[in-house]
């Protein structure tokens, strides 16, 4: 098994469609390397993984078309930190209500997609994230889902005013219905690359 330096890790940025760009740029100004992933190799020795915003049909198809769903779904089962945002989340979740698109069901959650609307019905609002301290988060939604149902072994980590769910963690694995990655504010991120960071150094542990 590798030996990992701690301090170091490799995040996957899922690259098939979206915006991908702008979580590989958010990671870069943490000083973590993000790897573009388009082909099963590319997944290899990753700490984590972001399953980006974009459009949810074609990315669920092209996982299947690259075969890149079958590694992934053994992935994050097995531990791997993954994190779903906005069509991100839609595929990760258990169910996608009232459409026929296979998702991954990693989180046990059910969403409907584009529920807030078109995009130019897009908008932006702070909302306190109690695990990642600090101040409100300035949290966007572009066509964002809903998260209808949540499973009992799944954290809500913020919600709107209405008590709507809009980023969730089951153990591993986190899910935001918004797109943290078009802010200034990197503690999502840097949420991840501590998931990261813990794993590596519980995988390294055991290799002693």
């Amino acid at each position: 098994m590798r030996k990992v330096d701690p301090r170091m890790v490799t995040i996957g940025v899922l690259a098939l469609q979206g915006d991908f760009a702008e979580h590989a740029a958010a990671l870069e100004r943490l000083g973590v390397h993000a790897r573009e992933v388009r082909v099963s190799a590319d997944l290899e020795s990753i700490d984590a993984l972001i399953v980006p915003g974009g459009e949810s049909t074609t990315i669920a198809r092209l996982l299947r078309a690259w075969s890149l769903y079958e590694p992934m779904v053994s992935m994050a089962r097995d531990g791997l930190p993954t994190w779903g945002t906005c069509a991100g989340l839609i595929v990760m979740a258990h169910v996608i209500v009232d459409d026929p698109l296979e998702g991954m069901d990693l989180i046990d959650v059910d969403v409907r997609r584009n529920a807030y609307g078109r995009q130019v019905d897009s908008f932006e609002v702070e909302v306190p994230v109690p695990a990642l301290g600090g101040p409100a988060f300035p949290a966007v939604f572009i066509r964002a889902p809903v998260i209808e149902r949540v499973g009992p072994e799944v954290e809500v980590l913020a919600s709107l005013s209405d008590g709507a769910p809009i980023a969730v963690r089951q153990g591993n694995l986190l899910g935001s219905t918004f797109h943290p990655e078009l802010t200034n504010d990197l503690r999502f991120h840097a949420l991840l690359v501590s998931l990261a960071r813990e794993r590596s150094q519980v995988t390294d542990a055991a290799a002693v």
